[in-house]
């Protein structure tokens, strides 16, 4: 009896790992936990950290150093993190919206090998209307060196990115020092404009980022791929 129940249960984990990638789920499950219940908060434009190894799953067809496709992966649980700590997709979901992955460019500087740390940080650079721009670094575990570098596009659809974001940065307050109490019958923005005029809080911490060159020209490059790819359909 007892065998058969052994029997049964590998077996069904024998086809979990045949027809899902478990131990991905598994991870990113884990990943939820941890940044939810057991790490600090964040504000919304704190640079979040998270550490990796590089295992030999992770290695390609050559074996000395991480399969290029492994970095996005890891940029996957990076993002969860991020979005877990600064309540960045829990406030989305509660205005109605919705987040997908619109674009993701990656530049790869140098090898990471086998059996070495790295640490993810990751941080938004911009948003418009629409769209969250994040920024992830891969660092080498013992000098830093930036080994590879990806820019994300998170679409959000069926709310406003700038309400969420006011939303974020007006919550963001309270882990920034001094406690100020908000005028009663102000929106969002109008809070902010106060909060910067009175010297509450360091005023670059509550302002929205320039659009920095790079994602300039990157956003051009997604126009004109867009533009062309519509002329084809």
């Amino acid at each position: 009896m007892l065998c058969t129940a052994l029997g049964a249960v590998l077996g069904v984990l024998l086809a979990l790992y045949t027809l899902f990638e478990l131990h991905y789920f598994l991870r990113m499950c884990l990943c939820v936990v941890t940044a939810r219940y057991l790490k600090k908060r964040m504000h919304i434009l704190d640079t979040g950290t998270v550490l990796g190894f590089c295992l030999t799953n992770d290695i390609d067809t050559l074996l000395y150093h991480m399969n290029n496709a492994r970095y996005l992966r890891e940029i996957d649980f990076a993002r969860v993190d991020f979005y877990e700590r600064t309540s960045l997709y829990r406030t989305i979901r509660s205005k109605g919206g919705s987040v997908v992955q619109g674009a993701t460019t990656i530049r790869y500087r140098r090898f990471i090998r086998p059996f070495t740390r790295f640490t993810i940080s990751s941080r938004i650079v911009y948003w418009d209307n629409q769209s969250i721009f994040m920024e992830h670094r891969f660092l080498g575990g013992t000098d830093g060196f930036i080994h590879c570098i990806a820019l994300c596009r998170q679409r959000v659809m069926q709310c406003s990115v700038e309400d969420v974001m006011a939303t974020l940065l007006k919550s963001g307050i309270a882990l920034q020092g001094p406690t100020l109490k908000k005028p009663p019958a102000t929106s969002s923005t109008e809070f902010l404009e106060k909060v910067e005029v009175e010297g509450g809080l360091d005023a670059a911490g509550l302002a929205k980022p320039d659009l920095p060159p790079e994602v300039a020209k990157w956003l051009e490059w997604n126009d004109i791929s867009s533009a062309s790819l519509r002329t084809e359909c």
